[in-house]
Order: structure tokens, then C-alpha cells, then sequence
């Protein structure tokens, strides 16, 4: 996982970021409409949700660091995913899934589920090589377990 990450019991951290992330497992298994039923169902501001949610994730017991699941948003270009798809093989990550969506006003949305048990560098380290392609209008970690 590299060094951007730690592995800290959460019993020393603030209560705010098991709340986080019950907020979005409340959110992602359809249980409320909005971030704002979510953030009250769970005790915490709009803020605070919106600064940890990209940041906080919890480990699966079997397969910690093992799957990761990034959103890119590329430009309607001919090739562009077969590049992305190309560039994340080149490092030895596994596509488990992809859901590519219509380009809408010149970008496509796509969610790419991979196993990084075995790539070269870091998932940061990819998502960063992403966005350096000119046609990644943006790329970024939404899980990883």
C-alpha cells in the first residue's frame, strides 16, 4: 500500500470517522436518499462527511490491500480506455470489472474494479500515472480492500 497509509485501531481515533463511513455504507446500500439523511442518521455535519469520505475505508479480514475500485473520467477519445486498460496491465494490475458509461458533453465516466495483489507500484502511484494521460480529465481511489 505504500506510504501513504497506516493501519490504526480505531479505538484511538475519533469517533467522526466510523461515522463517515456508516454515512456511505448507508448511502451505497440504498438506505437513504441523500448525503443529508445519511449525515443525520449517523451524527455528523455535511462537513465533516464531505472532508473523510475519500479518505476513509475499512480492510476486509482476508484480503486486506487486494482489490481497489477507481473512478476516471475520460475524454471522448477513440482508444482512451484500451490506453487506461493497457497502462494498468503494464503494471501487473488485474481488471476484475469495468462499467464505462456515454460520454456526456465530451466525457465518459468509468468505474474499473482491479486485483493490485501483484502490481509493480503502489495504487497511488497509478492513479497519478492516470491522470498524466491527456485525455484523463480526472482519476481517483474510491475503494480499496
Amino acid at each position: 500500500m505504500g506510504k501513504e497509509f497506516l493501519i490504526v485501531s480505531k479505538e484511538i481515533l475519533p469517533d467522526y470517522y466510523d461515522k463517515v463511513i456508516e454515512a456511505r455504507n448507508l448511502l451505497s446500500e440504498g438506505k437513504v436518499k441523500g448525503v443529508s439523511e445519511a449525515v443525520k442518521m449517523v451524527g455528523i455535519s455535511r462537513s465533516t462527511y464531505y472532508k473523510y469520505k475519500d479518505f476513509v475505508f475499512t480492510p476486509s479480514e482476508n484480503s486486506m490491500g487486494r482489490k481497489a475500485l477507481i473512478s476516471v473520467m475520460l475524454a471522448h477519445k477513440k482508444g482512451a480506455l484500451s490506453e487506461v486498460l493497457n497502462y494498468i496491465s503494464s503494471v501487473n494490475g488485474n481488471i476484475l470489472t469495468i462499467n464505462q458509461n456515454i460520454p456526456i458533453n465530451d466525457v465518459a465516466s468509468v468505474i474499473i474494479s482491479m486485483d493490485i495483489s501483484e502490481t509493480t507500484i503502489t495504487i497511488e502511484e497509478i492513479i497519478v500515472a492516470l491522470k498524466k494521460f491527456d485525455f484523463v480529465k480526472s482519476a481517483k481511489l474510491v475503494a480499496m480492500e
